[in-house]
């Protein structure tokens, strides 16, 4: 198997898993106990805590772990609009977000929120000067993703950033996809919370973080015991967590070297998947996630593709593994400007560390192929029939 699915999950890394592994039988203890086993989980809690918070510059106690993205982005969100609505109840994000922010934002609005969905241009960026224009005197709140998980882009952060502080409103960015990969200094590009999750960088799934920066209030989702600083309520992973910090840790002191690798091969796999006709990449050429390759395939549906490349060893995805079950065509997509038959012919590549040259030499001649004899069939084929420059027919 081929894996190309990396924006999806990843698979746990060897040293996260010994790292782990203690804390299922031997190391089990509490961390709220007050016994040795419980001062054993607890410090192996507080290394976690610390090794995520190197990764994007931040003091260890403004981490707090939840179970994944999608936990931290509702925290977040919901978390810090319910604390401040007494200030205002206006949210601003983009409408590329991921689903954990855009389903989150819905559940708002139906509880006294108003909520501005900023436009994308064609690479599906953000403008400033359009989140400028929406902020209101009662906008509490900026929620823009890092870099989208499906085309790739990366976000003028900083600049949101120096924006959001400008005018005195939170900022809040989903960097699930850019965790560990790319640089992130949530000081100097004036980041308010952060969400992050482990099994994006080879760690386990069901563990993610929200980075608070200090003094800002949260309410919380979870009642209880008043774990994680009264934050999370609930007997913390500890298992999980203690690979979560293994896995960033590794991810950051590899970042640099791993980053200029799967460039070059993200580029050579652009430049060869462009060579087939009616075929065109979805977000920006360069700025955009080192790992990450997104096409549309005129005249076919990326659902198809993805089986007929699954039935060559080479695991891919269309759209947001999210919610890629779905019929209707990505949010995103359309967002950038593709019609709904476009979007339906997308196709996500996205690299890991396993990736080798060989691999995206198998993929560059499996692909063509798979294309074609899909469009071949295609039930877009009478529709979009068009004549070549020497007048005979393709499809």
């Amino acid at each position: 198997m081929i894996y190309l699915d990396n924006a999806a999950t990843t698979p746990v890394r060897k040293e996260v898993l010994e790292e782990m592994t203690p804390y299922f039988s031997k190391k089990y203890g509490n961390a709220s106990s007050l016994h040795s086993l419980g001062r054993e989980a607890n410090r192996a809690l507080q290394e976690a805590r610390a090794k995520v918070a190197d990764v994007i510059n931040a003091m260890p106690e403004e981490i707090y772990f939840t179970s994944g993205g999608s936990e931290a982005d509702n925290t977040a969100l919901k978390g810090l609009a319910f604390a401040n609505k007494d200030k205002g109840n206006h949210i601003i994000i983009s409408s590329i977000e991921h689903d954990a922010v855009l389903n989150t934002c819905k559940f708002l609005e139906q509880n006294g929120f108003e909520v501005t969905y900023l436009p994308v241009d064609k690479y599906g960026f953000v403008n400033c000067d359009d989140i400028e224009k929406v902020i209101t005197k009662k906008t509490i709140l900026i929620s823009v993703m890092h870099a989208n998980n499906e085309i790739g882009t990366i976000e003028p952060i900083a600049n949101i950033g120096s924006l959001a502080q400008e005018k005195g409103v939170y900022f809040h960015t989903d960097a699930v996809q850019t965790f560990g990969k790319i640089p992130i200094d949530v000081e100097k590009m004036g980041i308010d919370l952060l969400s992050a999750s482990s099994h994006k960088v080879y760690g386990p799934k069901g563990v993610g973080a929200l980075y608070v920066k200090k003094g800002i209030e949260i309410q919380p989702l979870i009642h209880g015991g008043g774990h994680e600083n009264g934050l999370r309520s609930g007997t913390e992973n500890v298992a999980g967590i203690v690979g979560f910090g293994k896995a960033a840790e590794l991810a950051e002191n590899e970042r640099a070297i791993e980053a200029g690798r799967e460039i070059k091969l993200r580029d050579k796999l652009i430049k060869g998947a462009l060579k087939i006709k009616n075929s065109y990449l979805n977000g920006h050429p360069t700025i955009r996630l080192p790992n990450n390759a997104n096409f549309s395939f005129k005249f076919i549906e990326g659902e198809g593709l993805v089986l007929d490349l699954d039935g060559y060893g080479i695991a891919a995805s269309t759209g947001s593994a999210c919610s890629s079950k779905s019929l209707e065509p990505s949010h995103v997509l359309l967002a950038i400007g593709l019609k709904h038959e476009e979007a339906h012919g997308s196709l996500r590549l996205s690299l890991g560390r396993d990736t080798n040259d060989r691999d995206i030499n198998y993929v560059l001649k499996v692909l063509p192929k798979s294309v074609e004899r899909l469009r071949k069939i295609s039930p877009y084929k009478k529709k979009f029939m068009f004549k070549g420059l020497k007048g005979e027919t393709h499809v």
